[in-house]
């Protein structure tokens, strides 16, 4: 092979490296459902107020965002300062809230937490790792 072909395998590599770049980030910002089984064991208890969320996520964020139902698509994305696919189509539905989490500005994971007759809330602001709580308002 002379210098030209050597020339375009290496253009090859590089464009598959960054398709794989590509793919492998647009994949981070799925929905977690082992978070969500968790979140769901800790509302089983009738004693539990609140859901530790530091205590429940094995992965890394900054920042998250509890969205009620028929929240819109513009809203969330605004809230979040970056773009935002919902797959879970909370805009159109009354029985789910969204829990969007972020790192450095950029979503990484979302959770669909089941409403179950209950209400879910937050203090003030995003949540963070060391204010972390979303509060169980039991009727």
């Amino acid at each position: 092979m002379g210098w030209e072909g050597y020339r375009v395998l290496k253009k090859i590599i590089i464009f598959l490296l960054i398709c794989i770049s590509l793919i492998a980030c647009s994949q981070q910002d799925e929905r977690d459902t082992d978070l969500e089984a968790a979140m769901y064991s800790v509302v089983k208890d009738d004693n539990n107020t609140k859901i530790p969320l530091s205590e429940l996520t094995a992965f890394s964020w900054d920042k998250a965002f509890l969205f009620t139902s028929y929240t819109p698509s513009e809203n969330i994305e605004k809230k979040l300062g970056t773009k935002f696919k919902d797959k879970s189509n909370i805009e159109m539905r009354e029985d789910i809230y969204l829990l969007v989490f972020l790192e450095e500005g950029e979503v990484v994971k979302y959770a669909e937490l089941d409403r179950q007759g209950l209400s879910f809330s937050v203090k003030k602001g995003p949540l963070t790792p060391l204010n972390d709580a979303i509060i169980i308002e039991r009727d």
